[in-house]
């Protein structure tokens, strides 16, 4: 990977037609298309993440074609919008943005193959408290040994390359931290959710749960991105958080 610069980007969209989860055929309709972004010169392309009503594909990027893999994304996310939902908030300027697409970006140390985690978070009723979480995450993640960079949450005016603005009413924010070393990626994955998880009325689910909370509550779900390949973290964390006797 040396010499070729890599980003990770992660876009998360509501465009289910419903506001609980995600239709078996929306899903296999954008697995079809990821396709599209590996054509155009993604190094690797994925749905990632699918937390309740919100999905989130992610991709490894060489730098200069993060702009047109963005827009890319954003164009199969409106393609197979059951509801146009999130797409509606992005603007060509910051005065019009609205409550859009989810977006997080990071870097990735140029030596090392490509590996990440990605933490996905969606409401029923657009509680508030959702950034306070995603801030514990973020924060969680700030400063671990073999993290190289960390993206998203929900602070302010977003520009999202090739795309456009969103502003940071999403209730649905995206989290993805890089990692150097394969052994940390539970590591730092443990600690970003284990500090979502102390936040008041914050589950964890697994990939593709429908959100059948009580409303005033928040979920997230956790990938591992390794090399191209996912991997739902939620079930092998939750097996490793029991306490034993």
């Amino acid at each position: 990977m040396k010499g070729d610069p890599l980003k990770l980007t992660s876009i998360g969209a509501d465009i289910s037609g419903n506001d609980v989860s995600c239709s078996y055929s929306l899903i296999k309709n954008i697995e079809n298309d990821i396709h599209k972004l590996l054509d155009i010169g993604a190094h690797k392309a994925a749905l990632t993440n699918i937390t309740g009503d919100d999905i989130v594909i992610s991709a490894f990027v060489h730098d200069n074609d993060l702009e047109i893999i963005n827009k890319a994304i954003v164009q199969i996310l409106k393609e197979n919008a059951e509801d146009i939902g999130d797409i509606a908030g992005i603007s060509k300027t910051p005065k019009g943005a609205g409550e859009g697409i989810s977006y997080a970006e990071a870097s990735i140390s140029q030596d090392r193959y490509p590996d990440a985690v990605i933490l996905a978070f969606d409401t029923y009723g657009g509680e508030p408290f959702v950034k306070n979480v995603v801030k514990s995450s973020f924060d969680a993640a700030t400063g671990m040994d073999n993290v190289t960079d960390i993206g998203g949450g929900a602070n302010g005016i977003v520009k999202i390359p090739g795309v456009g603005y969103v502003s940071d009413e999403t209730d649905d924010p995206v989290v993805a931290a890089t990692i150097e070393d394969i052994e940390s990626v539970g590591v730092v994955a443990g600690a970003m959710v284990g500090a979502a998880l102390g936040n008041k009325n914050v589950y964890l689910v697994k990939r593709g749960t429908p959100s059948y909370v009580i409303p005033g509550s928040v979920i997230l779900s956790v990938s591992a991105y390794m090399n191209g390949n996912v991997m739902d973290l939620a079930v092998p964390l939750a097996e490793r958080m029991r306490i034993l006797g």
